[in-house]
């Protein structure tokens, strides 16, 4: 049971080190805001699908405070910890509910995405005023939306490479 323990933990942080090198590899700049889009999602959503709970909070809260750390963005890193754990929470728990095919985890990850959105509105208007909350939307619906379809492809990709993985979650 230990050594199943270790496993997950090792798994974990190490799908938190890809999300944030991914992330930090593609951004896309949002000048209303001053933020940027990144490819956090795919590696939140991957993970909390694949592997569930704590992975996916774990994924989430670990990558979205350390990109932004890494970033030059210190007043969101407790925003983003929580926000993106949370995503993660919602993804892995909605997840694990679902038939296990890929259109089956479309409405976790839509359920994360409401998360993220809501949540970064809600921390831009209480850093900089509800003007700035509502440019942050449309910013926040791109980056999800990317992540979304980017791991839709990914997740029926691994799951056509390995059986364990086409039963919806492996522990």
């Amino acid at each position: 049971m230990a050594n199943h323990k270790l496993k997950q933990e090792i798994l974990a942080a190490v799908l938190a080190a890809l999300t944030i090198a991914l992330s930090l590899m593609i951004v896309i700049p949002v000048p209303a805001t001053h933020g940027m889009v990144t490819l956090c999602e795919v590696g939140i959503y991957t993970s909390a699908i694949l592997f569930g709970n704590p992975v996916g909070v774990f994924v989430g809260g670990a990558s979205g405070f350390m990109i932004d750390v890494l970033s030059g963005y210190p007043e969101w890193c407790l925003f983003s910890l929580v926000i993106h754990g949370l995503q993660g929470l919602v993804v892995a728990a909605l997840a694990h509910r679902a038939s296990g095919v890929v259109r089956g985890l479309v409405l976790p990850m839509l359920a994360g995405s409401l998360v993220m959105v809501v949540g970064y509105y809600l921390a831009t208007s209480l850093l900089f005023g509800w003007p700035a909350g509502l440019a942050s939307i449309p910013g926040n619906l791109i980056q999800v939306g990317f992540g979304l379809v980017v791991t839709v492809t990914l997740v029926a990709s691994l799951t056509r490479f390995n059986p364990k993985l086409s039963k919806g979650m492996i522990r």
